[in-house]
């Protein structure tokens, strides 16, 4: 099952939820800036802090940028390794709540879909058109995003990338889930935009290098 993209504007987020809309992401934006701020006292940089917490170095990026939940996992190992006394630690309850509210960013009929996914213990998907939505950069959805017909304003567009970004966190959860992707070969598509585009993938049977996360594999297929 891929990544669909309707074609009417019945399932975008209404008027009356973007101020709570707002609210999450300037709160996960002000957690993030915490994270950096304490990474940055302690002087560890993104990958030495992610190495030692199970994310990559683009993924503490991500957080840091508001772009990524934090993890209660995450809050309580950060919380010790950078010393901050709780500050870190004490935010998972808000970080919860804060999810919950967030999972209006998804449109109407992927909602479904969305929750089953988050909790999912394994997950495989053959896609023949797109880059499944798992595996897509912050970039590449923006840019799949601003092509859709009927076009979204600027606004919905950073509520779905956002959404979709945060889908990824059930790649770094615990229990880890299984995830394997059938997709045909990445290659610039006529008259596409190369600079978004994801770059080769790796040879049939290896892991992901997007993620180097154990239980993820994608498998491509030439055409």
């Amino acid at each position: 099952m891929g990544d669909v993209r309707g074609g009417g504007e019945s399932g975008e987020a209404r008027p009356e939820l973007a101020e709570d809309l707002a609210e999450v992401s300037d709160f996960f934006r002000a957690l993030g800036k915490q994270i950096e701020l304490l990474r940055e006292r302690a002087g560890m940089t993104q990958k030495e802090l992610g190495s030692q917490v199970g994310y990559t170095e683009a993924m503490i990026g991500s957080v840091e940028r508001g772009k990524r939940t934090p993890q209660p996992e995450l809050l309580d190992a950060a919380d010790e390794l950078l010393n901050a006394g709780g500050l870190l630690s004490i935010a998972k309850d808000d970080v919860q709540q804060a999810k919950a509210k967030a999972r209006v960013r998804h449109p109407a009929w992927f909602r479904d879909f969305a929750g089953l996914e988050a909790e999912a213990v394994e997950l495989h998907e053959y896609s023949s058109l797109v880059i499944p939505g798992l595996l897509q950069t912050e970039d590449h959805a923006r840019s799949l995003y601003g092509m859709r017909q009927p076009l979204l304003s600027e606004e919905v567009i950073e509520i779905r990338v956002a959404a979709r970004m945060a889908r990824q966190e059930v790649l770094t959860r615990w229990p880890r889930a299984i995830f394997s992707w059938v997709i045909d070969e990445s290659r610039p598509p006529p008259g596409g935009r190369p600079a978004v585009h994801p770059g080769p993938l790796p040879v049939p049977g290896e892991k992901s290098e997007a993620f180097s996360l154990p239980a993820c594999y994608v498998r491509p297929v030439r055409a």
